[in-house]
């Protein structure tokens, strides 16, 4: 054990070689469903969107089509992704977004993708990284959080500003699967109420391993 932050190298080798297929969990086809897939997974699993996202996706195939949602029937799409009424308002908002301004498709960079309803930085690098393999930062969602804290990497609580922190420790080429690596390993084993410590592939070098 040790007081230091973990070194980020090591971290980062460990982690790229126990999660070699790491991924973003959300299931989509299109730039389209991925954003409208992240907007619907704030304070939901993963798992609770991809069980709802065939039939919304079925439905809503278009920009032009959210646009035009009824909004009793979309919220009636994606109720069981919680706090369904404003989702469902940033869903209309992103698709009438898109017509206007960018001719229904999906914009590729920072600046314009957080100019959409429901959509800040952690959701605009999502969809860049995983829709059109574009770098320009690093997803931080509670799994990253959680585990950036544990790890001595930040002291901060605000995502934005661990993502600061973390853009200045993680090589650029990896700030894409970063955050798919720590989610991984969240889910598996540094869990928020329970972490599997001894199990743990970082355990001698995680400032917090045992104390937790």
């Amino acid at each position: 054990m040790t007081d230091k932050p973990a070194d980020i190298h090591e971290t980062i080798k460990r982690l790229k070689s126990a999660y070699p297929a790491s991924r973003i969990a959300l299931n989509f086809k299109s730039p389209l469903e991925l954003l409208a897939a992240v907007i619907l997974s704030a304070q939901t699993t993963d798992v609770a969107i991809n069980s709802l996202t065939p039939a919304l996706f079925d439905r809503y195939k278009s920009a032009q089509d959210y646009a035009a949602a009824d909004a009793q029937e979309l919220e009636g799409l994606i109720k069981r992704s919680g706090f369904y009424h404003a989702k469902a308002k940033s869903l209309m908002g992103m698709g009438k977004i898109l017509v206007e301004r960018f001719n229904g498709q999906v914009p590729s960079t920072m600046a314009d993708l957080t100019e959409i309803p429901g959509v800040g930085r952690k959701t605009a690098n999502i969809v860049l990284w995983n829709a059109f393999g574009k770098i320009e930062g690093i997803a931080v969602d509670t799994h990253v959080a959680r585990l950036s804290k544990r790890l001595g990497f930040t002291q901060e609580d605000d995502p934005v500003k661990i993502e600061k922190d973390l853009m200045k420790l993680v090589p650029h080429g990896d700030w894409g699967r970063f955050s798919h690596w720590l989610q991984d390993h969240g889910r598996a084993v540094c869990t928020a109420r329970k972490p599997n410590c001894a199990g743990c592939l970082l355990n001698d070098i995680c400032p917090s391993a045992f104390k937790v």
